[in-house]
């Protein structure tokens, strides 16, 4: 296919992208034909998967503008993948114009898109970088400009410690970063589960598997016990970890489903 010359050479414009397929369901225009079909793909097999991303990006609102509400003012958005409305900066922005805001992602159209949209910003900049590099995050020379490690951090983990297989062990991982954060710090996550997925639907789940399969971004879903582990050496912010539509929601908007397909969470570095 014809490659757009804002797309970077190392891109593989023939494989499905997980970070392209969330855009694409979020009505962005940053993905592909490849990423289009299996979005739809998907929808064949399981039609609450766009609700579903829909819900996520309602939870991120809710997050940040919590943890705006509480006094945080800087935050690191681990994953955060291709900007669409209601990105982090965003949000924030409308809360505390002088908040400052670093994006982190591994895939290259993400981050060159939120390079573009940033431009100048000096409040906000995006980096290239797996969230399992937590040395060379932390280091960045655009995380130490942008951020004070010595001050609170809101830590942002929203749909992305899914794509990680046991393997490489979230919880070690999550707490490799919460020892580098100052008490008062936040973390935020979302994880994708099959807690709610009646029997008859195990079908459906496993054709969303396969579908992500073909991506490099395999999703790996996990109980809410196992994703209450993620959160060790935190306390847990009221209701604690619910489906994501019920966390500090009054009402759910018509076009988030009625599945719940991915847990979420706020907690605190005591």
């Amino acid at each position: 296919m014809h490659r757009p010359r804002w797309v970077p050479a190392d891109v593989d414009l023939d494989r499905p992208n997980a970070a392209r397929i969330f855009d694409y369901f979020l009505g962005g225009a940053h993905n592909f034909a490849v990423d289009r079909r299996a979005a739809k793909d998907a929808l064949s097999g399981m039609p609450e998967v766009a609700a579903a991303m829909r819900a996520s990006r309602s939870f991120l609102r809710r997050v940040v503008t919590h943890l705006a509400d509480a006094g945080v003012d800087q935050f690191l958005d681990l994953g955060s993948g291709i900007p669409t409305v209601g990105n982090v900066h965003e949000i924030v922005h409308r809360i505390n114009p002088g908040a400052r805001v670093v994006y982190v992602d591994n895939d290259p159209v993400a981050v060159a898109h939120s390079r573009t949209i940033l431009g100048d910003n000096p409040l906000a900049c995006a980096i290239r970088a797996d969230v399992r590099q937590v040395d060379t995050i932390l280091g960045s020379p655009e995380v130490e400009r942008m951020l004070d490690l010595e001050r609170p951090i809101g830590l942002i983990m929203v749909g992305v410690l899914h794509f990680l297989p046991d393997e490489d062990d979230p919880v070690a991982l999550v707490d490799r970063y919460r020892r580098a954060l100052a008490q008062g710090s936040y973390l935020a996550l979302s994880h994708a589960t099959a807690d709610f997925v009646a029997d008859h639907d195990a079908a459906q789940l496993r054709a969303l598997g396969e579908l992500y399969r073909q991506t490099l971004t395999p999703v790996h879903p996990r109980t809410v016990e196992e994703i209450a582990k993620l959160f060790a050496g935190f306390d847990l912010v009221e209701p604690g970890i619910v489906p994501v539509r019920q966390w500090h929601s009054e009402w759910v908007e018509r076009n988030e489903g009625t599945i719940h397909l991915a847990y979420g969470g706020v907690a605190r570095r005591p």
